[in-house]
């Protein structure tokens, strides 16, 4: 199989295509993965998180993306179940990266899918080339929360991130819950291309859930996309060794 040539876009991003570098790099991470569920089971990162839930509405004549989850807004809201955490799950008075993963009700866009669509995000920065980093924070609030990796769209790659409009979230530990249980936080939904300005498209309003088990609740932004995307060779290369890896024994959790 030929391997493109090295292009370098005028944002200095490398080109979003099959890399010969992504799978030995996936199969690193995986082992390295492996080694690190063994001293901390069952989950290596993000170990303890808190579950919210609510709803997600879409902005009214958004920039459309190319894909179709952003484009073709629902006639209302759907329902999302939400986990906020922090990666080392280190105490809250130190910074951390934080995750937030997303699961949408995709029933809207029609029968075809699983009826639901992940969407993966970590603490990140806001511009390039800092939104394709990962920034410890101390609080969520405070995080941009970006997805790292592209989504192949009918118009080339697209990137997701999301920040706080209102509130914050009751903990992203579960240790920091209690006394914060009613509390209610509000972000942003953007898109953009790698090197492009972030447009917004939807707001999710999350309230903590205290009938979701944390302990069974995986997401994989690969195995469950948004309507309309497409995984690009090398992300899945990339990224699905260490998911296999760590997920393979694992419940999950299904929406009605």
């Amino acid at each position: 199989m030929r391997c493109p040539r090295s292009v370098t876009s005028p944002t200095g991003i490398p080109p979003l295509r099959r890399s010969p570098f992504a799978r030995p790099v996936g199969s690193a991470l995986a082992a390295a993965f492996g080694l690190a569920q063994r001293l901390r089971h069952p989950r290596p990162i993000h170990s303890r998180g808190v579950v919210l839930s609510g709803e997600m509405r879409w902005i009214p004549d958004a920039a459309p993306s190319g894909v179709a989850f952003i484009d073709d807004a629902p006639p209302g809201p759907v329902r999302v179940v939400a986990r906020v955490s922090r990666s080392l799950g280190l105490p809250a008075p130190l910074p951390d990266v934080i995750g937030l993963a997303l699961r949408v009700d995709t029933r809207a866009w029609g029968p075809g899918g699983q009826g639901v669509a992940d969407i993966e995000l970590a603490s990140t920065g806001w511009n390039v080339p800092g939104r394709f980093a990962l920034l410890p924070h101390r609080r969520p609030e405070r995080a941009r929360l970006g997805t790292l990796l592209p989504y192949r769209g009918r118009r080339g790659p697209v990137v997701l991130i999301a920040r706080t409009r209102s509130g914050r979230p009751p903990a992203s530990d579960p240790r920091e819950l209690p006394g914060h249980a009613d509390a209610v936080w509000t972000l942003t939904l953007a898109h953009a291309s790698p090197g492009g300005r972030w447009h917004p498209f939807a707001v999710v309003e999350l309230r903590p859930d205290a009938d979701q088990d944390d302990r069974r609740l995986r997401f994989d932004a690969v195995r469950r996309l948004i309507p309309g995307a497409r995984v690009y060779p090398w992300v899945s290369a990339l990224r699905q060794p260490s998911y296999v890896r760590v997920q393979e024994a694992t419940g999950d959790l299904r929406m009605p």
